[in-house]
């Protein structure tokens, strides 16, 4: 368990299941799990900001979508506020944009509202704000 866990950043819920899998005893579970946590292999919060970094920087997803992510594993709020303070605002905007514009030259869609709902659908799935989504779909439209 800690080559599983100092392979790649866990968190508890991955660990628990993964000991799951091996048919582990409740208490033998706990011990293991203690164990990580002590002896740091386990760290939700550090799990948390490179979840966070990663996602946003490789996979170009939106906070919200980074978020229920977050809460699926059973990460606290208070380590997702701090986990999200690893994007940038510049490079979260950048990132957005960035992907908006590569997304709408790539819709085959002509100028209508088929195109615009594959749009923001897109965007919506990567987990960026409607405001801001709906923001961008404005500009490209006068744009084009």
């Amino acid at each position: 368990m800690e080559y599983y866990c100092a392979y790649q950043e866990r968190c508890y819920k991955e660990v628990e299941e993964k000991l799951y899998s091996f048919s582990v005893n409740q208490s033998e579970k706990e011990e293991i799990i203690t164990y990580l946590i002590e002896n740091n292999f386990i760290n939700e919060e550090r799990f948390a900001q490179s979840f966070v970094r990663g996602k946003h920087n490789y996979k170009f997803w939106g906070r919200n979508r980074i978020v229920n992510e977050l809460k699926f594993r059973n990460i606290s709020s208070r380590n997702i506020q701090t986990a999200l303070k690893e994007i940038p605002e510049a490079t979260y905007f950048h990132n957005f944009h960035t992907l908006a514009e590569k997304n709408w030259e790539t819709i085959k869609e002509p100028k209508g509202q088929k195109r615009n709902k594959k749009f923001v659908d897109f965007l919506l799935r990567k987990g960026y704000e409607t405001g801001l989504i709906y923001e961008k779909l404005n500009e490209l439209e006068a744009g084009s």
